[in-house]
């Protein structure tokens, strides 16, 4: 496995990880051993960061698109995410009201969808 597809498997950003990560082919069993045993410069970058955008996303709670909307695609540590849900800059309120509006009418979607469903099983 290529080191940009195991890091973003472990949730973790690559130019944060160590040299020999970085330029070394994984196994499929070397990958599952460090899933299931982190080493500590794993456990440490999982705990601190630098994160990568989509993790940085999911803390925020908003949509990778809110994120370079917001001009923050860079990795950001989980102090500097912290920091910023405690400020709740604007562009962040913004960006959380859309994403929540967003799986609202994701939720609306799925149920009428299967209400249709629902319909059309009815004799």
């Amino acid at each position: 496995m290529k080191p940009v597809t195991a890091a973003k498997k472990l949730g973790v950003y690559l130019p944060a990880t160590p040299q020999d990560f970085q330029s070394g082919e994984l196994t499929r069993t070397a990958f599952l051993e460090l899933q299931a045993n982190p080493p500590e410069w794993l456990a440490e970058l999982r705990r601190t960061g630098p994160h990568p955008r989509p993790v940085v996303a999911q803390k925020l709670g908003i949509s990778t698109s809110g994120l370079a909307r917001a001009g923050m695609d860079a990795a950001l540590t989980t102090a500097e995410i912290k920091a910023l849900l405690e400020t709740k800059p604007a562009w962040l309120v913004e960006e959380r009201a859309r994403q929540a509006a967003v799986r609202e009418d994701a939720l609306r979607v799925k149920f009428d969808k299967a209400a249709k469903e629902e319909l059309r099983s009815k004799p």
